[in-house]
């Protein structure tokens, strides 16, 4: 019969093997690429660049 587990479980046993194959910096870079983010980001993107060219942008990129 087997036994259920719970997701919180495999969560742990997920992060150890990757954890020990991996090593830590590998483990959470990852990690970090499932990261969901917040926000709407058409509606910053609208925000952000409202006023400005393609032309604008690229120069602002060239300064930096």
């Amino acid at each position: 019969m087997s036994q259920t587990i719970t997701l919180h479980e495999i969560n742990r046993e997920a992060f150890d093997v990757l954890y020990k194959e991996l090593g830590l910096a590998k483990t959470l870079r990852f990690l970090n690429q499932f990261s969901s983010g917040k926000g709407d980001y058409t509606q910053l993107k609208a925000e952000l660049f409202i006023a400005k060219t393609v032309e604008d942008i690229v120069k602002e990129m060239r300064k930096k």
